[in-house]
């Protein structure tokens, strides 16, 4: 019995198969933009600035 494939799903298979490599390029492509080392300065600054966040966000608190 064969089960049902999507559309999507087909053209991602071919497509695998059209290019092999097309998952590590896409690793290596994210790799240039999120795998970088992180600057300690940066995150600590970061931290500071945060506002804490109060639970309901789209009430005004009204005294």
């Amino acid at each position: 019995m064969a089960l049902y494939k999507s559309d999507i799903t087909k053209f991602i298979e071919e497509l695998r198969e059209r290019k092999p490599d097309l998952e590590y390029r896409q690793r290596e492509g994210r790799s240039l933009l999120w795998d970088r080392p992180q600057d300690p300065e940066f995150a600590r600054e970061a931290k500071e600035a945060k506002v804490p966040q109060t639970p309901y966000v789209y009430y005004q608190h009204v005294d």
